[in-house]
């Protein structure tokens, strides 16, 4: 069999895809026709069928699906952190889409603002820190899993793609309840609210449902949301205390 010469890397190979670098052994020449017919469009499929896959196994099966990637099953699915950071993106547009259509009055106490401007800035790190603070602390709550902590921050990331995925259902339903809606939408945003809040225990419970008890997973799933509530609340103290009272001490030694 003849062959090939990789153009990517000059390696030889015989088969389909180069099994130096990955690249397919059979290129062609770009012309237009071929560019938006194939390598435009193509991308694009695929880019989206990704994405989907990857919404539609966070919100129906988070769990089993970030198993399946620590797993090596990964081709089908979009980096999940990625993704979050586009979720964090499209956040954002609706809270500003929101906030041009229904200014709110600033406040004038400096601290506030200060802290508010810090929150504006930061969003996308402080959004992104959860992962480390859930895995952290799965890592410690369930052991049995065997799992070590690189791999509990894939959970955690899933954990996190759904959360703000959800945050955007409950951002578009707050929006729409500022118009002349019936009473109902205001119970759909205390559903999403809930399923927002709870959306990491579905993650691990399908993760672990055949690791625990019912029983033995629900304290655990109590003492996983009460340390990181916690870790959440000082960390947020710290943050606020700095750039209030921190701030003010270090000017008046000054």
């Amino acid at each position: 069999m003849k062959k090939e010469i990789c153009l990517n890397c000059n390696a030889q190979t015989d088969k389909n895809y180069c099994s130096t670098c990955g690249q397919k052994t059979q290129t062609h020449r770009i012309t237009l026709k071929h560019f938006f017919l194939h390598d435009l469009l193509h991308g694009i499929w695929h880019l989206e069928k990704g994405i989907l896959f990857t919404i539609k196994e966070t919100l129906v099966r988070p769990g089993q699906a970030a198993l399946d990637y620590i797993s090596g099953k990964r081709i089908r699915y979009y980096n999940v952190f990625y993704l979050a950071l586009l979720v964090i993106g499209l956040n954002l547009l609706l809270s500003h889409f929101y906030e041009s259509l229904h200014p709110i009055k600033e406040e004038t106490n400096d601290d506030t603002l200060q802290v508010t401007q810090f929150f504006k800035d930061h969003i996308k790190l402080i959004l992104l820190s959860i992962v480390p603070i859930l895995g952290g602390v799965a890592f410690l709550v369930f052991k049995r899993m065997k799992l070590n902590i690189a791999e509990h921050f894939i959970i955690g990331g899933i954990s996190l793609l759904g959360i703000l995925m959800l945050s955007v259902v409950f951002s578009f339903i707050n929006f729409i309840l500022t118009f002349d809606v019936p009473n109902w939408i205001g119970y759909l945003e205390i559903l999403s609210f809930l399923l927002l809040l709870l959306f990491p225990a579905w993650v691990y419970y399908n993760a672990m449902r055949q690791h625990y008890s019912f029983w033995g997973f629900l304290w655990r799933i109590i003492v996983f949301y009460f340390l990181v509530l916690l870790i959440l609340f000082t960390i947020l103290s710290i943050i606020v205390y700095q750039l209030t009272q921190g701030g003010r001490q270090f000017y008046i030694n000054l």
